[in-house]
């Protein structure tokens, strides 16, 4: 009878329901909550992992533990380590990279995006202790990269989140603007060559995924593909690089303006239950609750706020609405999270996405998890 009656009242009462719905998100987090649904996440990952050096087999394929997937959930544990300063945090994060020896997946030669996503923790961590074991190899692998012509390498607009915070670093570290120089040359093939015209759509402001979404390619309702993880992909690296970047950096205008101008265009995407769509564009096309993206928009949303770029009164509401999501439909007991989508590069990927689906990996999802929280944290009550 109860769930009857529930269904009737959705009906015949939506506008009383979505009222009451936008009452509950509204209420903005404190920090001792936030910081504890974080916690959560995160332990019940570090039980599931206990050796940080363990190989990820999915799918019948074993991968080394310092790819991507792992390096991103290392990004959202060094986050949370700055306003957490727990000594747990920060060994598990040292033990990844002594099991790694401090190397890119792979070995210094890759020139692989993906493979060297590690490299923005061995950073971090180096500059908490610097031992030059923990920045030695990263350093080459870029350097190898800094040295040559090529510059085609990031064909896909994730590789942008992966590599050029460690191109921003070095240039912060080594006080040389030779990182900056090439992260730009790299970048900018990216934004306006790749696919014949560039990634990025200068009129929508949104980014395509890679060369096989470019238009004519379509959504099943006409619109453009815009890919909400690959979008939260670059809004992370355009956010990554300007908090390490000095003022007078070159090309740091550049990441701004593009990073303004996202935001931006994220904002009357937003559902109305505080998620975005797995297809910015298209609800029709895999539509629902998506943690992954979401999270990627809500971090870049507070971080602005943060850093005074964004202004406060209009995207706060944005924000508690998306975290709020987050933390009372995806995030399980026991720490698991729900409605993270599986890795792929469209809609379609990754499938299904839903409360109780694990994806095929489970990292990277916790990663923009904490990520968004540690900037949430810091405009909580």
């Amino acid at each position: 009878m109860n769930k009857l009656f529930i269904r009737i009242k959705t009906v015949v009462c939506a506008g009383a329901v979505m009222v009451m719905a936008s009452n509950t998100y509204a209420q903005q987090p404190v920090k001792s909550k936030v910081l504890a649904d974080m916690a959560l996440a995160n332990n019940y990952f570090m039980q599931k992992w206990p050796d940080p050096g363990a190989s990820v087999t999915v799918k019948g394929t074993t991968r080394t533990s310092n790819l991507w997937t792992r390096a991103v959930y290392y990004e959202g544990l060094m986050a949370m380590y700055k306003i957490d300063p727990q000594k747990k945090y920060y060994d598990y994060a040292v033990d990844w990279g002594e099991k790694h020896q401090w190397s890119p997946r792979g070995a210094v030669d890759t020139r692989n995006a993906d493979n060297q996503c590690c490299g923005q923790t061995y950073i971090d961590l180096y500059l908490i202790d610097k031992k030059p074991e923990r920045i030695e190899k990263i350093n080459q692998s870029i350097d190898l990269m800094v040295n040559s012509e090529k510059k085609d390498d990031w064909n896909w607009i994730d590789a942008l989140q992966m590599a050029m915070p460690v191109y921003a670093r070095l240039g912060e570290i080594y006080n040389d603007d030779k990182y900056y120089e090439k992260m730009f040359d790299v970048y900018n093939y990216t934004k306006t060559v790749h696919g014949g015209k560039g990634l990025y759509n200068t009129a929508d402001h949104l980014w395509w995924r890679d060369k096989d979404f470019v238009p004519p390619y379509k959504e099943p309702n006409g619109a453009d593909c815009y890919w909400s993880r690959g979008n939260g992909w670059v809004v992370a690296a355009m956010l990554r690089v300007l908090e390490v970047m000095p003022k007078n950096a070159p090309h740091r205008n550049e990441y701004l303006s593009v990073y303004k101008e996202m935001i931006e265009a994220l904002v009357p995407l937003q559902r109305a239950d505080g998620y975005w769509n797995v297809s910015l564009k298209d609800s029709t096309n895999f539509g629902g609750k998506e943690l992954s993206g979401t999270a990627l928009f809500t971090y870049g949303m507070a971080w602005g706020i943060n850093h005074g770029i964004l202004k406060k009164k209009t995207y706060l509401p944005i924000i508690i609405k998306a975290w709020n999501a987050m933390s009372k439909e995806c995030l399980h007991p026991d720490g698991m999270l729900g409605f993270v989508q599986g890795t792929g590069k469209e809609p379609k990927d990754g499938q299904p996405v839903g409360y109780n689906n694990v994806p095929d990996f489970e990292d990277y999802g916790l990663g923009c998890f904490l990520l968004a929280g540690s900037e949430v944290y810091k405009l909580s009550k």
